[in-house]
């Protein structure tokens, strides 16, 4: 009989300690982050390098990657 009662005064204090230790109501839950928006790729008429539409350069014969690129496309076309 003293074993049961030693078992159930464990089983209390290991139950108390639980409860104790986490909140009665769980914390919502975190959204999830929303993902970055999706931005076309374009490559460079130059190079061939794949860059977001944001950073490319428009120029004579599609789009670049930098200034340089734009230049010397344009150059070897004669425009």
């Amino acid at each position: 009989m003293k074993y049961l009662i030693l078992i159930a005064v464990v089983v209390g204090v290991l139950w108390l300690m639980r409860s104790l230790r986490k909140p009665s109501g769980s914390a919502p839950a975190q959204k999830p982050a929303t993902p970055p928006q999706q931005e076309e790729m374009v490559s460079c008429a130059q190079c061939g390098v794949h860059l977001p539409r944001s950073e490319a350069l428009p120029g004579l014969g599609g789009v670049f990657c930098g200034e340089a690129h734009r230049a010397a496309f344009e150059r070897s076309r004669g425009g």
